[in-house]
Formats: C-alpha cells, sequence, structure tokens
C-alpha cells in the first residue's frame, strides 16, 4: 500500500489551480444562471463585483469594464437576473465564479419591481414635483423633436402640425432603443438646451421626445436615470410622448406634459390655425357689433340729455339783465366817491396853514433839545460806572500778581533759559543766574556747592523763596 502511494505524481499548488480551472471552463464554458444580487461594488477601475444567490448558495460575479458599459441592465441590490456568461476559477482565493457577459431581468415582475424602486428614489428626489412642471407656450415658433429619424413617428407628428398649424421643426436624430438609445436621448436635450437665442439655428421654443410603441423592454431607455434627470432639467418646455396610450415610463413624471402618442403631442404643442382664425374672425364681429351697440346708446342718452336742457337765451338772460343795471349804478357811484374826495382835500388843507406848521416846528426843535440833554446825561453816567469797574478790576489784579510780593523783599531767581528756580538744591555752582527785584533785573553768578536737600518743613513757617514759589 505504501508502495502505491509512493508512486502517485506530486503537483504543485499552481498545476493543481490551473487543472481546476481548464476543466470547469471547459465544462462550463457558456452558462445562464439565474439568481438575486448582492453586494454590488462598482470599482473606480470600471469593473463591477457582485454576488449572485438563492436560498441555498452564493455565486460570485464579476463584470469587466468593457462589458459593464455596454449592459442595459446594470447590476442593484435585491434585482433578481439572469446573468449568461463562463464559468472560472480565481485561483488567488481558490474560489470559483462568472465572468459575466450579459445581464437580464429574470421576468417582467422582476423588470416592473426594479422600475418601481427607481420611480420611488427619483420621486425623493424631487424630479417628479409638479411645482416644477413648466407652462407650454400658445404657439410656438420653433419645435424641437427627439426621435428616429427613420421610424414612422417623426412623420406622424409632421403631418399633425402641418394640419393644425404649420411650424418650423428641428429634428435631433437618435437611436430610441438599444444600449445607445439612453445616452442619446439625454444628450438630444442637453443639447437642444445648450443652443444659444439668436444663432445660426433658431433655439426651440419646445421639446418633444417621441417613440412608437413596444414592449416595455423595448421602452427602458426613457426609463433610465440619465434620460429622467435631462428631461427635468431641461429649461425648455417638454412633451414626452413614449409608446401608446396605454404605455407610461419615467419620463412621463418628469416632463412637463405627457402626450399619451406622438401624434397627440403635436395636437398639444399647436392649436388649430382654422379655428384660431374663425375663433379671431369671430372676436371682431363681437367687438364691432359691441362698439356699435354703445356708440347708438350714448348717441339716445345724449339727445335725451339735450331735450331737458334749457335754451342759451334763458340761461343768461337774468344775468344780462344785472350786468345792465350794474352799469348804470357804478356811474353814479363814481361820481359820488370822486365829490367825497375832493371835500376831504380841502378840509386838510385848511388844516395845514402857514402859522401852525411853524408852531409845530418850534415844539419839535424844543423836544430835540430836552433829548439830547437827557443824553449827555445818560453817557456820563455810564462812562463813571465803568471807569469804577475797570478800577476795582486792576485791584483785583494787583493782588494776585506776583509783582506785589516783590514789593515786600522777595526775588524772583531765573536760569538762563527762562526756568524759575524754586529750590536751592536745583541751582548749579557757576551758572548764571537772572535776579528779578521789584524794581529791575540783575544778573548774578552761582558760587558754592549746591545747597543740599532740606528736609521737608511744617506748613506756614517761614523759608524764603522755596515756600513762596
Amino acid at each position: 500500500m505504501s508502495e502505491a502511494r509512493a508512486n502517485l505524481p506530486e503537483f504543485s499548488v499552481s498545476e493543481v489551480s490551473a487543472a481546476l480551472k481548464r476543466t470547469i471552463e471547459d465544462a462550463f464554458g457558456f452558462v445562464r444562471v439565474r439568481g438575486e444580487v448582492s453586494k454590488v461594488t462598482f470599482q473606480s477601475s470600471g469593473h463591477v463585483y457582485f454576488d449572485l444567490k438563492d436560498d441555498k448558495a452564493v455565486l460570485n460575479a464579476v463584470c469587466w469594464r468593457g462589458t459593464a458599459q455596454r449592459l442595459k441592465v446594470k447590476p442593484q441590490q435585491g434585482l433578481e437576473v439572469v446573468c449568461t456568461g463562463r464559468i472560472s476559477t480565481y485561483p488567488g482565493s481558490s474560489r470559483y465564479q462568472i465572468i459575466v457577459e450579459q445581464v437580464e431581468l429574470a421576468g417582467v415582475g422582476a423588470l416592473m419591481a426594479m422600475l418601481e424602486e427607481r420611480k420611488k428614489k427619483l420621486a425623493a428626489e424631487g424630479l417628479f414635483d409638479p411645482a416644477h412642471k413648466k407652462k407650454l407656450p400658445f404657439l410656438p415658433n420653433v419645435i424641437g423633436v427627439i426621435t428616429s429619424p427613420t421610424g414612422a413617428v417623426i412623420r406622424d407628428i409632421m403631418h399633425r402640425l402641418d394640419a393644425r398649424f404649420p411650424r418650423r421643426v428641428l429634428l435631433w436624430p437618435v437611436a430610441v432603443q438599444g444600449e445607445r438609445a439612453a445616452a442619446e436621448v439625454a444628450a438630444a436635450i442637453r443639447g437642444f438646451n445648450a443652443m444659444a437665442a439668436g444663432g445660426a439655428l433658431p433655439r426651440p421654443d419646445l421639446l418633444i421626445v417621441a417613440r412608437g410603441g413596444g414592449s416595455i423592454e423595448d421602452l427602458m431607455a426613457f426609463n433610465e436615470e440619465a434620460v429622467v434627470h435631462a428631461v427635468f432639467e431641461s429649461r425648455i418646455p417638454l412633451i414626452s410622448a413614449v409608446g401608446h396610450e396605454t404605455d407610461t415610463t419615467l419620463i412621463d413624471f418628469a416632463s412637463d406634459m405627457r402626450a399619451p402618442t406622438p401624434t397627440a403631442a403635436a395636437e398639444l404643442a399647436v392649436p388649430v390655425r382654422a379655428e384660431l382664425l374663425a375663433q379671431a374672425i369671430d372676436f371682431d364681429r363681437r367687438l364691432l357689433r359691441n362698439f356699435t351697440s354703445r356708440m347708438d346708446e350714448r348717441r339716445r342718452h345724449l339727445a335725451q340729455t339735450a331735450r331737458v336742457l334749457p335754451r342759451a337765451e334763458q340761461l343768461f338772460s337774468a344775468p344780462r339783465q344785472r350786468l345792465d343795471f350794474a352799469g348804470e349804478r357804478l356811474a353814479t357811484a363814481l361820481r359820488a366817491n370822486l365829490q367825497e374826495h375832493r371835500r376831504r382835500l380841502v378840509e386838510t388843507g385848511a388844516v395845514l396853514r402857514p402859522n401852525r406848521i411853524a408852531r409845530q416846528f418850534a415844539l419839535g426843535a424844543e423836544r430835540l433839545d430836552i433829548l439830547g440833554q437827557r443824553l449827555a446825561r445818560a453817557q456820563r453816567g455810564r462812562l463813571v460806572e465803568n471807569r469804577k469797574q475797570l478800577d476795582a478790576l486792576g485791584r483785583v489784579m494787583d493782588s494776585v500778581s506776583y509783582r506785589s510780593v516783590l514789593e515786600r523783599g522777595f526775588v524772583l531767581v531765573r536760569s538762563e533759559d527762562g526756568s524759575v528756580r524754586r529750590r536751592a538744591e536745583t541751582v548749579v555752582s557757576g551758572e548764571h543766574l537772572s535776579l528779578a527785584f521789584a524794581d529791575g533785573i540783575r544778573s548774578a553768578v552761582a558760587d558754592g556747592p549746591a545747597a543740599p536737600k532740606s528736609k521737608s518743613r511744617p506748613k506756614g513757617t517761614g523759608g524764603g523763596q522755596e515756600s513762596l514759589f
């Protein structure tokens, strides 16, 4: 037995791992695995790692960057999917895994659950809030249409616009199904919004995103978050017209208006030109009829008012008579007034006789002399009083002046710079001093050392110049 064991071949770990890898990849070269997605990780390199699980087992899954960018259904936590790929191993951790090439939803139920979850998420972000919806223009000059250039949708829209009210249409061709559809539709919406007013191409006043009917998988591009965000961010009013009347996509909730069909979108975009013309003619007829009726009514009212008004002769007869009577009385009043003024003038002239005027001049001269004498007396009294006040102020100034102190025998000592020397200790031997007496100034030179600092003396004791200054 021991000899048989000794004859067994010996493998390295790498050799065993490589053999297992070849065996598994040969046996499961291409498989489809159904399970629930969990532990999703999006690496900065672009690779996606997640787990597929059911109630009994877990299978690791990896999706390389190139494949992840092409996936129509992105792996999401809790989503039930069917992954197509090949089974392989990862020798670094001795585990097997599926290299995912394609991800599909596991039935319509899973797809609807995913859409419902996405709808709740976008609604929580406020993308479906009615407060953000814009009012459609009544008659847009330019309409931007985002749809496939080869389908029947654009022909239906153009035919309906021509029948109702022809407008200029700018078509932005996009794919409406498949891997490129969502990115192209979002780019078209943002492209129309980025157009400058007054440029080579006119900026649309209204946008229509349209597509014909199809299965829920065919309409998935219009359920992508990128497209919903682009619709919400559009500054141009937007009508969504995707699918038939029973079809509903997420952009219907974010758009400013949902149309059940592309043809209905054209009807919402513009009014009927014939109806507008008929309405304008009806308004014109009603305006003319109303104007004529009001003018007739005003004319009748004016005629009725004119009939009850009195004639001009009746209105002015009484004022005219009053004016004539006043004119007659005015001449008589003027003559009486003139006679009264003449009488007053004669009386005033009689009063102003020459002798009386002389007497009045004499009285005036006498009063003038009396006033002059009173003025002279008042001036002399005021001068005496001012002189007394000035003398009193002079005496006060003399009492507080230092010169009165010098009269009592004191001397004011100054240095050469004019500063006062109040203490002997501040005088330096040989310093030139100026001595101010009551009757003049003399100069002197200090002799001997500076006097020592004297102790403080009680107030009121003698002491000469220090206590004075």
